[in-house]
């Protein structure tokens, strides 16, 4: 996987010409641009502000507005450079056929993409905390290393799903309205706080609820959503108690998918 990686970097100039290739078709005739890449988590947090007034989710010392728009952040971002990884594959017939160079770098150029809309909601954030007099603290640099993890969960869906997809193009249908599901067993709408009082303080579950807790720290985004807040807007130090079974789990996984990807890469041609 080494050499993987050695042999990736030397098409790192094509990873940027297809990312800026990408953008520039996408928000090249739209009105208002690339803000359309801070639309969708501003709008999204505004709603959950609404339905957090009627159901009353409690967000602690940190206004829930901010709280939520700092969740969607890395969700966002995990999400779409995986829907978009899924259908790369697919969506470069034409390079695929005439040309060869590693196919891992279409998910890889959907993630790099997606990056610069990161960066663009991270200045949203910005002003965000500056209203709500949130200065970042020295906690602030696992930021970094946070949406590193979130590349990698993001490339174990893009590359399994990416192979499979190209066998059976239900998949790319099917993963991307399976992963908007899952925001709602990830703390984008609620804290995992919330999460951790039912199951662990109040045994809601009874018996299962230590298991079901554990069980819902092994999905990735648990552990990044929370200790994204927690570094960023309340400069506390990562939970690795959270992070650790996504952590593990992830590093598992990314091989197996990656290995899955490289055997099914060498049909693309002839299926695609």
């Amino acid at each position: 996987m080494i050499k993987s990686i050695q042999g990736l970097y030397h098409y790192r100039e094509l990873i940027g010409a297809l990312a800026w290739k990408n953008i520039s078709v996408r928000y090249k005739q739209a009105y208002l641009g690339i803000a359309w890449a801070v639309l969708k988590p501003v709008v999204l947090m505004l709603i959950f502000t609404v339905v957090k007034g009627f159901v009353g989710i409690e967000s602690g010392d940190v206004p829930y507005p901010i709280l939520t728009f700092a969740a969607l952040l890395p969700w966002i971002f995990f999400q779409e450079s995986a829907s978009e990884g899924i259908n790369s594959v697919t969506g470069n017939a034409p390079l695929i056929k005439k040309i060869y160079f590693p196919r891992e770098v279409f998910p890889l150029t959907a993630m790099v993409t997606k990056t610069v809309e990161l960066a663009i909601s991270f200045l949203i954030l910005a002003a965000m905390m500056v209203y709500y007099q949130m200065l970042p603290t020295a906690q602030a640099l696992w930021v970094p290393l946070i949406i590193g993890y979130t590349m990698l969960v993001a490339l174990v869906v893009s590359f399994f799903g990416a192979a499979m997809n190209v066998y059976y193009r239900d998949v790319g249908q099917m993963l991307p309205v399976v992963l908007s599901l899952l925001m709602y067993t990830s703390p984008v709408i609620y804290p995992l706080s919330l999460v951790r009082e039912k199951l662990v303080v109040q045994q809601a579950a009874g018996d299962w609820s230590d298991r079901l807790y554990t069980l819902y720290l092994c999905n990735p985004l648990a552990g990044i959503i929370d200790n994204f807040q927690r570094v960023l807007l309340k400069g506390l130090p990562p939970d690795w108690s959270t992070l650790s079974p996504g952590l593990v789990l992830t590093l598992l996984l990314l091989p197996l998918s990656y290995l899955f990807f490289k055997r099914a890469e060498a049909w693309f041609a002839d299926v695609i």
